[in-house]
């Protein structure tokens, strides 16, 4: 009897053991799966590479195509960065190259300000929210000289500290337009204004995002080129002509709502004309936007 029992208990043991080992090896898996769910593909444009990454199975493969196609023989002059939270997607190219900013700095300004005021524990003034009102829904040159001396090149430089645009040196000498900026870092701005984070808090996002949102109609295109009507658009512009490089012109812009979380930045220098930068830009945004709202990936 007391045999019996030792037995029993002997092979309830090894069924224990046996349950426990199937249940590990059936999660590995199943781990596994999930780590393989992140996709990569590169296309090579020029003698540079479109690199996407993206959790939708086949999305990878087609923004990086399909990108590297709307930069054909503008390859050598521009660089782009995308990110979309939805689907878990990230493309680059080119995007640690420096451009001279022209307007899209007007963004940094004003999350320079925003920051100011929340270190100095007040709200922005009447007059200041003049200022950032012109300076972004009209891209407004006097309202970004005047805040551009009222933060100083300390408060400037201290936004893009605590932002991490590590690559982004301010323009010399009051020449914000001449910043140097980056795809890369560019959208590390945007990320900021579109998640929680201990840079800009909430208020100071939404006041950004809103004048965004309200720039003047024949300044709305580039990165918007081809959005779904669903997404709320917020969008900054910028274009400058120089006898070095010919025209720079760039589009920063995210897209929210209606479940849509994305970010596009692409940067363009030596165009003979401001129409040609823009036609640059908005043939790779019409890649993006189609590609991203595809409801099945090719």
């Amino acid at each position: 009897m007391h045999a019996l029992r030792r037995a029993r208990r002997g092979l309830a043991a090894t069924a224990a053991a046996g349950s426990a080992l199937a249940a590990l090896f059936a999660a590995t898996p199943a781990q596994a799966s999930t780590a393989d769910a992140t996709s990569e593909a590169t296309a090579t444009v020029g003698g540079s590479q479109v690199k996407c990454t993206s959790q939708r199975p086949g999305l990878a493969a087609r923004l990086s195509k399909d990108i590297a196609g709307a930069l054909h023989g503008r390859d050598h002059a521009t660089a782009l960065a995308l990110y979309d939270r939805a689907t878990g997607t990230s493309c680059d190219f080119r995007a640690d190259t420096a451009f001279d900013s022209a307007s899209v700095v007007k963004v940094t300004i004003l999350g320079a300000l925003l920051r100011q005021s929340m270190e100095q524990h007040r709200a922005l003034t009447a007059h200041e929210v003049e200022l950032t009102t012109a300076m972004i829904t009209k891209s407004d040159n006097d309202a970004t000289n005047a805040l551009w001396h009222q933060i100083g090149h300390a408060g400037i430089q201290h936004f893009l500290t605590l932002a991490g645009m590590g690559d982004t040196v301010p323009g010399p000498k009051g020449y914000w337009g001449h910043t140097q900026v980056t795809a890369e870092d560019q959208l590390r701005l945007l990320r900021l204004l579109t998640s929680d984070n201990s840079v800009l808090d909430r208020d100071a996002r939404t006041y950004a995002l809103r004048l965004m949102n309200r720039v003047v109609p024949e300044q709305r295109w580039g990165t918007p080129a081809g959005a779904p009507a669903t997404a709320t658009v917020q969008v900054k512009n910028g274009w400058l002509p120089r006898d070095t490089h010919g025209w720079r012109v760039h589009s920063v812009g995210v897209f929210t709502g209606g479940g849509h979380d994305y970010g596009l930045v692409v940067l363009s220098q030596d165009n003979r004309t401001m129409a040609d930068g823009v036609t640059t830009i908005e043939g790779a945004a019409h890649a993006v936007n189609r590609d991203l709202n595809t409801s099945t990936a090719a």
